[in-house]
């Protein structure tokens, strides 16, 4: 977070005798208060155990626009209704590891700064660009404007495989992925110029999302 010009306002920690990353930490904000607790009694509090001793409050980035984030993109990401907070994590890890170069969230998507999706996230939602969108933005018209296709993804008939070499001939790629309970909006997947589905076992009908 700090890498990413996240500003903290204040450190908890266990730590007195800092060494290595810590210490790093600590001598990047030295201005700053930091209150130093015994382990035992700082264990009590709700997810201090996974944070390795160190604690922050930080203040939250201002989000970018929409059409500032896609700017210069060409592999980008949206999570339509993505509710849970480990999901949201998981994508965010996910898109890292595929190179995707941003991501967008809906308006009633989870908060990547919750502290779950953080931690399932490995700290890549500090690393990948991202913004949320309010609920009057027509993120797909703004998409295609910019000349992103836009790839559905949902289990339709008429969905064709996520290889489909027609996939492939766009320059630009906004791949969209729906809520865990009931996917992608009809209009999304009406509206999308592909629809497109990860072949699977039959047992198991799709990734969660």
């Amino acid at each position: 977070a700090l890498d990413a010009g996240y500003e903290a306002i204040s450190i908890l920690t266990s730590v007195d005798k800092p060494d290595g990353e810590i210490k790093k930490i600590y001598e990047e904000c030295k201005n700053i208060p930091i209150y130093l607790g015994d382990d035992e009694v700082l264990k009590e509090l709700a997810g201090y155990a996974l944070t390795g001793g160190v604690l922050a409050a930080m203040r939250r980035k201002p989000l970018p626009g929409l059409e500032e984030i896609i700017k210069g993109k060409s592999r980008i990401a949206v999570m339509e209704n993505v509710q849970n907070p480990s999901n949201v994590g998981s994508i965010f890890r996910s898109a890292a590891a595929m190179r995707i170069e941003a991501l967008i969230l809906t308006f009633d998507s989870s908060d990547p700064l919750y502290r779950r999706s953080e931690r399932v996230s490995m700290g890549t939602v500090f690393q990948i660009p991202w913004t949320k969108i309010n609920k009057d933005t027509d993120y797909l018209k703004v998409l295609s404007d910019n000349g992103f296709a836009s790839v559905a993804m949902a289990l339709s008939d008429d969905s064709v495989s996520i290889d489909d070499p027609r996939i492939k001939q766009g320059r630009k790629i906004a791949i969209i992925l729906g809520n865990e309970g009931y996917g992608l909006k009809e209009e999304t997947i009406k509206r999308s110029d592909y629809v497109a589905k990860i072949p699977m076992n039959l047992i198991v009908d799709s990734l969660n999302v």
